[in-house]
């Protein structure tokens, strides 16, 4: 029996046969619309499905399925699907597995453009969403409702970074035979892969750890053969969110080093936190790899390292928190993360601006939270940075 490859092999070669493309190293781009049949048989065999083989790039392209199929072995699903940008994935998921009047559970917090969809959603087609936190068996089963189509989570939660027990919530979901989809953006599935804790679908902004190099927008999502299929032949194909071949090659380049920058990533991210718990100017570190954190215990179980991501709350309010981003000198400040570059950004009046006041308060999104995707630069650098950041504010504290 042939041994299993470890993941640091399938990102490099998951998916892809040099034999099958005249010895090709590199997967090769293949940047075509659309493709020509041998004869009028094949082409009407081919859109019959009943005979395998390229039609057009909307409905499928050679280097995108070369990444659909390495995503798919790396979350150890059947089948994967690639999107033009980590919202395409979100809405085809959501929008294949509900219908109107249906009701969503969803964790606590939520990406904001994610919580916009889910407003569009109620408004247009009364699918009701309950935000819950998911903490026991018991409060999960109390939000559960007959119309009930999907759980739908974030873990870690953007931005608070709040984990859920994805083996906890797969279990009572599937006395109700609900599917559970989760937002694996943060992790990767170097670091956590739900499906092997019993969720059904998983989905990625491929844009952050995966393409890691800041230069290209994409959305991935694997589940089971049927499920994908299901999703590739109709909401994809009707609404037409698809990649393209550049930016699957793209992915498919970043993807060979995810293992080795998530390593730095975290390691990084580490040696930040120490830090960040004993300057003056921060209340609050929120960091699941950190062992004071409340859902450390749940890190422990499903994640292989604690990430790249920290949020910190500083002593003040917005004008506070604003005040130290304008402070840095190379850090940057940009809403995205995984990049290679260190990224800073205020959740409240940005990437979750679109989220009523009230409502982002009860998700832990206060004015006085910032959050920090820490990069691959010499750790000591982006201390520095910060902490002359975080000087400054303390500085301008006391002169008031």
């Amino acid at each position: 029996m042939k041994k299993e490859h470890g993941f640091e092999t399938k990102v490099i070669h998951g998916g892809y046969d040099s034999k099958d493309f005249l010895g090709s190293l590199t997967t090769p781009l293949f940047q075509t619309s659309t493709f020509t049949f041998d004869s009028a048989e094949q082409g009407e065999m081919r859109f019959a499905g009943k005979e395998d083989g390229y039609i057009y790039s909307r409905l499928g392209n050679p280097t995108v399925k070369a990444l659909e199929d390495r995503i798919a072995q790396l979350e150890e699903g059947e089948a994967g699907l690639a999107f033009g940008s980590g919202m395409a994935a979100v809405s085809a998921v959501l929008i294949a597995l509900t219908k109107a009047n249906d009701h969503i559970l969803c964790s606590r917090g939520v990406y904001g453009c994610t919580f916009g969809l889910l407003t569009m959603l109620e408004e247009k087609y009364n699918i009701q969403t309950d935000f819950s936190d998911m903490k026991t068996a018991e409060q999960i089963r109390s939000l559960i409702k007959p119309e009930t189509s999907c759980i739908y989570i974030e873990t870690p939660i953007n931005p608070t970074m709040d984990l859920i027990d994805l083996e906890l919530v797969s279990t009572v979901a599937k006395e109700y035979n609900i599917p559970v989809v989760v937002d694996n953006t943060f992790c990767s599935p170097y670091l956590q892969k739900p499906l092997t804790k019993g969720c059904d679908v998983v989905l990625h902004s491929a844009t952050k750890y995966i393409g890691g190099h800041g230069d290209v927008v994409a959305g991935l999502l694997v589940g089971k053969q049927e499920f994908i299929q299901e999703v590739a032949m109709t909401t994809q194909k009707d609404i037409g969110g698809i990649i393209s071949p550049f930016d699957a090659w793209l992915l498919l380049r970043g993807l060979k080093t995810l293992p080795v920058r998530l390593d730095r990533h975290c390691q990084n991210a580490e040696k930040i936190v120490a830090y960040l718990k004993d300057h003056p100017a921060v209340d609050k570190v929120y960091f699941p790899g950190d062992a004071t954190n409340p859902d450390y215990d749940i890190m422990k179980k499903q994640m292989k390292q604690g990430g790249g991501l920290i949020s910190f709350e500083i002593k003040g309010g917005k004008e506070e928190a604003q005040y130290i981003l304008n402070q840095l000198r190379f850090i940057k400040m940009a809403v995205s993360l995984g990049d290679t570059e260190t990224l800073i950004q205020h959740p409240a009046t940005m990437t979750h601006s679109v989220v009523p006041e009230e409502t982002r308060r009860r998700m832990g999104i206060t004015d006085q939270l910032v959050r920090l995707s820490v990069g691959l630069e010499a750790w000591e650098d982006i201390w520095e940075d910060l902490k002359y950041a975080l000087d400054q504010v303390t500085s301008a504290n006391i002169q008031k």
